[in-house]
């Protein structure tokens, strides 16, 4: 895990090497507190799966969504990195 401070200095922000989440938090406390969280999530140990039901309650189409995510389109994720 890798833990710095923001060049500003206003945010830590910390990754978790083996999955690669990154997050931030204006404390170094709170920063380790949304790892854990983002961690868990990433690895589908928290969270509940999105229903049909719930993009209709946020006016989304369920129809127009695909069920599997797609790649992302930032230039983050065109890296040839494993």
């Amino acid at each position: 895990m890798t833990l710095e401070l923001s060049e500003d200095g206003e945010m830590w922000i910390v990754t978790d090497e083996e999955t690669g989440v990154t997050t931030q938090g204006e404390t170094r406390e709170h920063a380790l507190e949304m790892i854990d969280e983002a961690v868990a999530l990433h690895k589908g140990e928290a969270g509940r799966p999105v229903t049909d039901d719930d993009l209709r309650e946020w006016g989304i189409d369920p129809e127009s969504v695909p069920d599997e995510p797609g790649v992302p389109d930032v230039p983050w994720f065109d890296t040839d990195e494993e």
